[in-house]
């Protein structure tokens, strides 16, 4: 009797690792972009019931399209797709509008992929910090290594320069809209 319990738990066991190799090996399919055998991250996962991340949150948004472009250009969308948490400062089309005339055209070149992705992590922090928690005079760390400080005038919120006119929570954190774009300060 033991010997055929025995057996039974080794089929069984053979059982299911077959169907978790059948199971991995549809994974592996999924993470290939179709067709080409490259890899693709977190931003090619299609959910579309799930709330959505900081990106999705941008794409959707009319008033982000300069940002979507930045991002994509300085290929932070995976990063920024990924489990988080994040606070994305995120400056509008208007806010990119009133950078010097030709600033943007130059960070958008390949060569400036760097300083791109260095203003562009400026704008993020670690973590969820929601519209209550910002404070007048909080100091927040953000990805590039910068930090940045939040004031509160007349009951406006400010992160350095720019005003913070909505927020938009996300799967990942949360999307604080402001009006302009924040450079970091020079080294």
């Amino acid at each position: 009797m033991k010997q055929i319990l025995f057996v039974q738990c080794i089929a069984g066991l053979m059982i299911m690792a077959s169907c978790n190799q059948q199971d991995a090996s549809k994974a592996d399919a999924t993470a290939t972009s179709p067709g080409s055998g490259t890899t693709v991250g977190q931003s090619a996962v299609q959910d579309d019931e799930s709330q959505k991340n900081v990106v999705q949150v941008a794409i959707g948004s009319p008033d982000h399209s300069t940002l979507v472009k930045a991002v994509q250009q300085a290929e932070l969308v995976d990063a920024l797709s990924n489990a988080g948490p994040f606070t994305v400062f995120a400056p509008t089309n208007e806010a990119f509008n009133k950078l010097p005339a030709g600033t943007l055209d130059g960070l958008m070149k390949p060569d400036q992929k760097s300083a791109l992705s260095n203003i562009l992590e400026y704008h993020v922090s670690l973590g969820v910090f929601k519209p209550e928690a910002l404070t007048d005079g909080l100091s927040l760390g953000q990805v590039n290594g910068g930090n940045v400080t939040i004031s509160v005038k007349d009951g406006t919120v400010y992160v350095g320069d720019a005003r913070v006119v909505a927020s938009v929570p996300a799967s990942n954190g949360i999307v604080h809209v402001i009006d302009a774009v924040l450079l970091p300060p020079s080294k």
